[in-house]
């Protein structure tokens, strides 16, 4: 999975399995995590928002099952 580096505060990297529909999320903490079923569109509207951690909080997490790597 191609992992693409981000400007933020939360976050280091994020990247997109798009066979799997899985999205996967680096934080600063060095903790990650891989959400599934996550549409393409979500993935792209994530890297084009101006906050990463806002984007995450209230469009992904409670939305779509996860699992720390």
């Amino acid at each position: 999975m191609d992992m693409h580096q981000v400007d933020s505060s939360n976050i280091a990297a994020i990247g997109y399995d798009d066979g799997s529909e899985t999205l996967q999320v680096e934080f600063n903490s060095g903790a990650t995590y891989q959400y599934f079923d996550v549409p393409e569109h979500i993935f792209d509207a994530m890297l084009e928002s101006g906050s990463k951690g806002q984007f995450l909080h209230q469009n992904i997490k409670g939305t779509y099952r996860f699992s720390r790597v």
